[in-house]
């Protein structure tokens, strides 16, 4: 034989071999049928910290704002674990990578002025952050940031903004928001505002958009802002899906299937509607947003504290009110469970596919309402633990922690160059 035809056909039957070892099924993901409870605890660890982990929405700047947490002088060891459900340790613990902050602008704002400068200062605090604490966090203006800090062990400090109030009845300062980092606007929050109808209101001023509000959606096209329809009406919603020209967002929203008649919460058409236009909603994780049954024990212990207080002459400050209302929440069960949570992403999934789901928990937004086994940041391999165990896959994973969510902002970016280019 030839020694040139045969090293030929040598080298032809090892890339063969080469191809079908690459290509053998399961050699590169787990089979969680065969393992252990601890086998499938440790996988689902491990996945959190391979896979970007997004979170659509971290209260974290309203809390600093009120608290000082991490910007006051006392507190210089990140290391140290707050009381809050974000901090470094907690977010490292629990593989979380990349929470949007939620710079949050109250409605009263709308009434009293000052809502662009509200917004600015929460921007500000965590614009220093990354200055304070470079070993630790870096801000994140895009997908591709992330990633770049992803790499460098740096939790990514993305911004979005919970209100569109602060751009009063200035178009310009959606750009100017933008400039500042803002990378999505929650179109409204707990009260009508000059954009649209919030769903908490029931005024209906707009019966959806307002006519400014088609032109900051159009804006927010144009200079690469996601529009985030969580806080919205069904009528504000459908109305931005029809005019936008990129995917919008639900930033923390669950489904409205476990809530009914709870506009706050999306119905199915709707999740459906946002998919084919690309979107991805990002299931909120309080108990009030996961079931009916939550929504009335809390509403029922929500009475019978006010009642108590009343009967006791104590204020809500008060530290025995305090530790009361704590052990009357265990001893009535008014947490849902993390499976609850896991049910709402297999509802998106069965309703729109499993690329228009993600995570937006509403840490440190939904007060003392966390279910079960998701309490906190440390607590993500719990909810893919519970994934996996329902079938989910890895691709499925890293879709719902990141891919999903960074495939609606790079469209979003490239619309904006589009728009840009075109004008």
């Amino acid at each position: 034989m030839n020694p040139k035809s045969f090293f030929e056909k040598l080298l032809s039957v090892l890339v063969l071999i080469s191809l079908i070892t690459a290509c053998a099924p399961g050699e590169k993901e787990k089979n969680v049928a065969e393992m252990t409870e601890d086998q499938v605890r440790a996988y689902a660890d491990e996945l959190a910290h391979k896979f970007i982990m997004v979170d659509g929405h971290v209260d974290l700047p309203y809390r600093m704002n009120v608290k000082g947490f991490m910007l006051t002088k006392t507190v210089e060891d990140v290391s140290v674990e707050t009381e809050g459900n974000f901090d470094y340790p907690k977010s490292k613990k629990g593989g979380l990578d990349a929470p949007f902050m939620s710079i949050y602008v109250p409605s009263r704002y709308q009434d009293t002025g000052g809502a662009k400068e509200f917004a600015d200062s929460l921007i500000d605090m965590v614009s220093r952050l990354p200055v304070t604490f470079p070993d630790k966090f870096g801000m994140a203006n895009s997908p591709q940031e992330i990633e770049k800090n992803f790499e460098a062990g740096l939790i990514s400090l993305p911004m979005g903004m919970e209100n569109g109030a602060p751009i009063e009845d200035d178009i310009n300062n959606v750009k100017y928001f933008f400039d500042r980092g803002i990378r999505y606007i929650t179109l409204t929050h707990g009260k009508d505002n000059q954009i649209c109808d919030s769903s908490y209101d029931t005024t209906y001023t707009w019966n959806g958009l307002s006519p400014f509000g088609e032109e900051v959606v159009k804006e927010m096209n144009k200079w690469g802002i996601m529009v985030d329809i969580s806080h919205v009406t069904d009528s504000t919603a459908f109305d931005a899906l029809a005019i936008t020209k990129a995917p919008v967002i639900a930033s923390h929203s669950s489904c409205r299937s476990f809530t009914p008649g709870w506009e706050r919460n999306m119905p199915d058409n709707l999740i459906k509607a946002m998919a084919e236009k690309g979107g991805v909603i990002h299931i909120n994780f309080g108990s009030s947003f996961l079931s009916q049954e939550a929504q009335d024990k809390r509403d029922k212990m929500r009475e019978d504290l006010t009642n108590w207080r009343a009967e006791n002459g104590l204020t809500s400050d008060d530290e025995a009110y305090k530790e009361y209302a704590k052990q009357y929440a265990i001893d009535n069960d008014v947490y849902e469970d993390i499976e609850t949570v896991a049910d709402h992403i297999d509802n998106v999934v069965e309703v729109a596919g499993i690329d228009y789901v993600g995570f937006g928990s509403d840490y440190d937004g939904v007060g003392d309402s966390l279910p079960k086994g998701l309490k906190d940041v440390s607590t993500y391999p719990n909810l893919i633990y519970e994934l996996l165990k329902r079938g989910y896959s890895e691709e499925d994973i890293a879709k719902i922690c990141y891919k999903n969510t960074f495939r609606v902002w790079n469209k979003v970016q490239e619309v904006a160059a589009q728009i840009q280019a075109e004008s």
